[in-house]
Order: structure tokens, then C-alpha cells, then sequence
């Protein structure tokens, strides 16, 4: 891990345990461990009219090990920026990369200061390769990008991971400016994964998600519409499906019942 003890302890004098956060919010709705009381009352607030947001979490999650799998296996990738980490769960990017490809490396980056020390304990490598966590924000890319040089080589290509952390960025001219200043430093052949919540489905229940969460959590967030989030890949060669609901994107059909899609959409592309 890149954190030096000193700035460990300057990041967890961050610490809010009083306010919702992101991450431990969504980890409780994947049945973790990691929250806390006011992330858990949210949390269960949101769900006593919005069950369906659980499907959303898992199928983002499942989202992200069929990316990172088709990354490294089809197309040989063999770096990863993940901005946006959330707490470390199973099968996380590093896990999934480095069981193909064992010299993969990996740096993860987060501003929760809770993320930061779970990362340290449980965010390992294997021997062969590198798994490095920045403490940043998404609000200042260069910094992400100057940080992660000293683990990735940008001349080689990267795949960038946002998934779950745009929304957070409200101005859609800022967020679509974040996406593309760290794609401009990524090299010919990388990728962008994204994955972002919509009101396309569900729309009323998860407007009134959106809204109390906005009331409460420690960062609003905003949702956006498909047309939006393909401007997210402007200049990019989208991947079959293209922007879909995470639930179907190269998903396998399911022995019983239909893929149901999920207020979270999401998007594969190469950078020529």
C-alpha cells in the first residue's frame, strides 16, 4: 500500500461515523458488515419502499467480476484504475484479475477514510502482481492519475473502473470533464467501465431513494437518464450491448424466470 502511516492518521481524522456514507450504505445492502448505525437506518429507510434497490447492488457487483473477467481474458488487460472502491467485499477487482492473471495490477481509489483501512488489511496481491490503494477523490483526476503512475504504467493499456461513484459528481459538464481528463491520460487500446444509477426503471420509487438520501447521506447524488450516460463514452468504441441495466450486461440466462433489469446501468468501452 502506497499510504504512509502519517497520512493514515490524517485520513482517519476524517472519520464520520455520525453521517450515512456511500459505501457503508451499500454495504449493508449487500448483507456486510461494514456500517455502521446511521448507514443501516438509511439504509432500511430506502428499503421499506424501495426493496428492489438490493437487486441493483448485487447485479452491480455481478457487473463488475464479468467486466473485469472479459477485460483480462478477451481482451488481455492487465491494469486496472478503480476509482470509487467502496468497502472490500468478495470477488473484488483485484481478486477476479489477478485469479486469470496473476501479474495484474490493480490500484484502488477511495476517500472514505473507513475504506482506507479495511484496504490495507484485506486489499492483497498476489506475488506476482500489485495491488496499490490511493486515498483521492474523483473530483480531482490529475491527482488520481499522478498518483497511480507510480503503480500502473501508462503506456501500457488500463482499464478505468467507475462504477458506482459518478453520481456523486451532480454538474454533468464536471462529470463528463473528470471522465474525459482520465481518459485522456489513459494510452490507445484501454478501456472505461461505468457504471451508473438511473431512474429509467423504477423510475418513482428510486426518485423518492434519490431524495432521501440526498436529505441525509454525507454526498448527493444525481441520478441520470441512458441518453446521459452514453456521453460518458463520447469518442470511445461502446462494446456490445452497449448502455444497459447492469443485470444483462453479457449476462447468462437464467435456468428459471427473466433477466429483470435494475436501476443501474452500465457501459464497456475501448479507447481507439
Amino acid at each position: 500500500m502506497s499510504e504512509e502511516p502519517a497520512d493514515r492518521e490524517a485520513v482517519l481524522a476524517r472519520l464520520d461515523l455520525n453521517t450515512p456514507h456511500s459505501a457503508r450504505v451499500w454495504n449493508y445492502w449487500l448483507g456486510g458488515k461494514d456500517n455502521y448505525a446511521p448507514d443501516r437506518a438509511l439504509g432500511e429507510q430506502v428499503l421499506t419502499y424501495f426493496p428492489e434497490i438490493v437487486d441493483a447492488a448485487r447485479a452491480d457487483r455481478a457487473f463488475l467480476g464479468r467486466a473485469v473477467q472479459h477485460l483480462v481474458g478477451e481482451v488481455g488487460i492487465r491494469q486496472f484504475l478503480d476509482l470509487g472502491t467502496g468497502l472490500p467485499t468478495a470477488d473484488n477487482t483485484h481478486e477476479v484479475a489477478q485469479g486469470l492473471a496473476p501479474e495484474a495490477r490493480i490500484v484502488y481509489v477511495d476517500n472514505d477514510p473507513l475504506v482506507l483501512v479495511h484496504a490495507q488489511a484485506l486489499l492483497t496481491s498476489s506475488p506476482e502482481g500489485v495491488t496499490d490503494y490511493l486515498d483521492g477523490d474523483v473530483h480531482h483526476p490529475d491527482k488520481i492519475v499522478e498518483g497511480a503512475t507510480r503503480t500502473l504504467d501508462f503506456t501500457e493499456p488500463v482499464a478505468l473502473m467507475l462504477l458506482g461513484i459518478m453520481q456523486f459528481v451532480n454538474d454533468d459538464e464536471q462529470a463528463y470533464a473528470i471522465v474525459d481528463r482520465l481518459v485522456a491520460a489513459l494510452p490507445s487500446g484501454s478501456y472505461l467501465a461505468l457504471a451508473h444509477p438511473t431512474a429509467e426503471v423504477h423510475t418513482e420509487a428510486m426518485t423518492a431513494a434519490v431524495a432521501s438520501w440526498n436529505e441525509q447521506g454525507s454526498a448527493p447524488m444525481k441520478l441520470r437518464s441512458r441518453e446521459q450516460l452514453l456521453h460518458f463514452f463520447d469518442g470511445l468504441d461502446l462494446l456490445e450491448p452497449g448502455v444497459v441495466s447492469c443485470s444483462r450486461w453479457h449476462a447468462q440466462q437464467p435456468e428459471v424466470g427473466e433477466i429483470v433489469d435494475v436501476t443501474q446501468f452500465c457501459g464497456v468501452a475501448r479507447k481507439p
